[in-house]
């Protein structure tokens, strides 16, 4: 008889018991990993209760706050505020482009057996007969003149004249007249310190460059001459010289000065410097000097200048610094320290100093004439004397000069002389 065996068939082997009781313990350590963190869960999700500080208030919102990494761009300013600022520089170029044509540039070249030298300058356009105007220390020695035009046009031009007291010069030269655009010539006697001032030259040959400043000073004084031509008689002074503050190179020697209409009102001519770069303080000839030199010099070929005969104080200050010094009964005038033998002066009976005095380091020539007034027209320096002994007289005229002498005014009548081109200095308190 057969008996029946029920096997299992889902019977297990030992590898599935093995797992099974892992998974049962795995299932134990959970449960007690569960229930050991769920206290700190249960107090991590707690609410602060921490209490606030009483100086700490609520603030504005994350979401409002300007924290963007993207910065603003501006808008542009109104039109009418970028023109208002810009008004000036328009002013500027407007007046270079319409006075940019009437400057030149002068290559002035001396030629001699060894060797050969040249200078270069500005110079701008007189009249529509081909007279420039320029420095004469640009031309001076020279035998071969090269003209440049702005638009790049070079010829020669011939020399005129020279008149080394005011350095001033005349080229002329023979070409279209559609070239020849000439300058307005304005009166320097209006010119103001702190009013616009705008020096245009042509240096080096190429396009015509500005510069821009400022009247700083007039009346100043240079020995134009002696710096042409050392063996030039001294002690001629090139009168109401203009101060500017604009930058001159010398390429821009010779060139014109103008005002904000585009007039000329000085020939810009030398610079002071303290290092001997080209940097520094400006001069310009004034342009009444040009209106008194220019057409004697085209009509005659020199210039003859009124001469008074006398020697002053040698600073820029004049009476009014030595007038307490010297007790002296007013504080303006020329002080005469000196008096030409046989010269206009010393015919008319004016004196010079007889005693010297050192006054603020410098040796003063006292107890002479003071010379308060010419013609009816105050003055108060030897610069303005000599300005008007310049432009408004000539050899031969007479003036009437109101002299004080002492404690007493008096008018006296001199005639004067031209300039003499050799002799000796006044001598002083002799």
């Amino acid at each position: 008889m057969k008996s029946n065996k029920y096997i299992l068939t889902s019977s297990l082997n030992p590898l599935s018991i093995l797992e099974r009781g892992l998974v049962v313990l795995l299932a134990r350590g959970m449960r007690l990993i569960i229930i050991t963190l769920f206290p700190l869960i249960l107090i991590a999700c707690q609410p602060d209760t921490t209490p606030t500080a009483p100086n700490i208030s609520n603030s504005t919102p994350i979401a409002n706050l300007a924290l963007s990494g993207t910065s603003t761009i501006p808008t542009p300013l109104p039109e009418s505020l970028i023109q208002e600022a810009d008004a000036e520089y328009l002013l500027l170029t407007n007046l270079y482009e319409r006075t940019v044509p009437s400057v030149v540039n002068i290559e002035a070249i001396n030629e001699q057996v060894g060797f050969t030298d040249t200078g270069r300058g500005s110079g701008f356009i007189y009249d529509r007969n081909g007279h420039i105007i320029t420095n004469a220390h640009v031309v001076n020695n020279a035998n071969l003149i090269y003209i440049t035009f702005n638009d790049g046009f070079v010829t020669t031009a011939q020399l005129v004249a020279q008149d080394n007291y005011s350095d001033l010069a005349v080229l002329k030269v023979d070409t279209s007249i559609g070239r020849l655009i000439p300058l307005e010539i304005a009166d320097s006697d209006l010119v103001k310190v702190g009013q616009r001032a705008v020096a245009i030259g042509n240096p080096w040959g190429l396009q015509g460059s500005m510069t821009a400043g400022i009247v700083s000073a007039v009346g100043r004084q240079l020995d134009s001459a002696e710096l042409i031509d050392a063996s030039s008689l001294p002690g001629f002074q090139n009168p109401r010289i203009i101060q500017i503050d604009a930058t001159l190179s010398p390429g821009n020697s010779g060139g014109p000065l103008l005002n904000s209409e585009g007039k000329v009102i000085g020939v810009n001519t030398a610079i002071r410097t303290t290092s001997g770069n080209f940097e520094g303080v400006g001069f310009s000839v004034p342009s009444n000097t040009v209106r008194r030199v220019i057409p004697e010099l085209i009509a005659q070929g020199q210039v003859n200048y009124s001469w008074l005969g006398i020697n002053t104080i040698a600073s820029d200050f004049g009476v009014a610094a030595f007038a307490e010094a010297l007790n002296l009964s007013v504080q303006s005038g020329v002080l005469v320290t000196g008096v030409t033998p046989n010269s206009p002066a010393d015919k008319a009976g004016l004196l010079g100093g007889t005693t010297v005095q050192t006054i603020r380091d410098i040796p003063v020539c006292a107890g002479g004439d003071i010379i308060v007034a010419i013609n009816g027209q105050f003055i108060h320096n030897m610069d303005e004397l000599v300005n008007y002994l310049v432009i408004k007289t000539k050899p031969a005229d007479t003036v009437e000069l109101m002299v004080v002498r002492g404690e007493r005014t008096f008018n006296v009548s001199v005639t004067l002389e031209a300039r003499p081109t050799e002799g000796q200095l006044v001598r002083e308190c002799e």
